[in-house]
């Protein structure tokens, strides 16, 4: 019964508190926003105690109705289960959180309908914008939202004129690629992602760059195509082992197929690094853990995502710096070791 008559208590509005403290309704606003900067004098002591001693809880749906907005931001993934995905998603939420925001995520497989169908979805709870995660270079997906004049961003991935958020992916793979040429390394397999992600053609141009500063011809037979996924690699390094000529080291464009190829190249009888070296790329968390410890690329997440929210949330769309690019940091590891069976490259 207790119970039933505090829930028939009327809300603790903002009016009510200024009303204790004595003093105006938009000074309370300001001291008890989140999103602003906290203040420690006197009076904004004061009104948080009367606040809490209320029960006053600030209503974001009302405060977000004023401005015309919800303050909810929709963020499309391929999967949750790649833990690449995951942390970036983790990494908006917290930007979010920054700016008094929130962030609902939903997941679409890589599939272009199932983006369109995802996106509808968010639109119709009201989110203010979009994040995707899953551009393609061959879907017009972005541009149909822009003509729609649904604000929305790139992350990770971009379609190079869209407003995006990505990691500087070709001087990534310049970083990995050059990183194995330092070791003494010339024949470098590359499992290479899928074709439709700039992300992994990116990676893939840094790649041949670096081959080319070093005059070595790019062989593509030691490109082979895979998805972002762990099985995708263990079959892209049996590919590359069954070459008559096989590399020395191996580049995975992501640390997923490069856990797949560590795996398919144990089961090989094949150590990493005595007889091959591995490479991946993002450094997730467990890779640091593994028998042995993976060499990558850092990929600052928390960065992109807030470069991702900027873009969003600004009120004019920029003529310049329409795509935000942060740089990824190599990581070395035990995974890559140098050549013995051919002298050192010179630079």
């Amino acid at each position: 019964m207790e119970s039933r008559e505090r829930s028939r208590q009327p809300r603790v509005t903002v009016h009510s508190v200024a009303a204790a403290a004595g003093v105006s309704k938009s000074t309370v606003s300001r001291i008890l926003d989140e999103r602003l900067p906290r203040s420690d004098s006197e009076t904004a002591r004061r009104v948080r105690k009367i606040a809490a001693e209320l029960g006053y809880v600030r209503d974001v749906s009302a405060a977000s109705l004023r401005r015309g907005n919800t303050m909810t931001i929709g963020v499309i993934v391929p999967r949750l289960t790649d833990t690449v995905m995951a942390m970036l998603y983790e990494a908006i939420v917290k930007a979010c959180a920054r700016t008094g925001r929130f962030a609902i995520v939903a997941t679409t497989e890589d599939n272009p309908e199932a983006d369109r169908v995802a996106a509808e979805s968010l639109l119709n709870r009201g989110v203010d914008g979009l994040i995707l995660s899953t551009a393609r270079d061959d879907d017009t997906f972005p541009d149909e939202l822009n003509e729609r004049g649904v604000p929305y961003v790139l992350a990770l991935r971009t379609d190079h004129h869209s407003l995006s958020a990505v990691g500087d992916d070709r001087l990534g793979g310049y970083l990995a690629t050059r990183h194995l040429l330092d070791l003494g390394h010339q024949r470098i397999g590359v499992i290479a992602g899928p074709g439709y992600a700039s992300s992994a053609t990116g990676r893939v141009e840094g790649y041949k760059q670096a081959l080319a500063e070093a005059c070595i011809s790019v062989d593509p037979a030691l490109i082979v195509p895979s998805t972002f996924g762990i099985q995708s690699g263990a079959e892209a390094v049996q590919t590359l082992m069954a070459l008559d000529c096989r590399p020395t080291a191996i580049f995975a464009v992501n640390d997923n197929t490069a856990i797949g190829a560590l795996s398919a190249l144990n089961k090989m009888g094949l150590s990493v690094p005595d007889d091959i070296s591995l490479i991946g790329y993002n450094d997730i968390p467990i890779v640091s853990h593994l028998s042995t410890p993976l060499t990558t690329l850092r990929v600052p997440f928390d960065q992109i995502a807030s470069h991702a929210l900027e873009l969003l949330t600004q009120t004019t769309a920029p003529r310049e710096n329409r795509i935000l690019v942060s740089a990824p940091t190599l990581i070395p590891r035990k995974s890559t070791a140098r050549f013995l069976g051919a002298s050192d490259i010179t630079r």
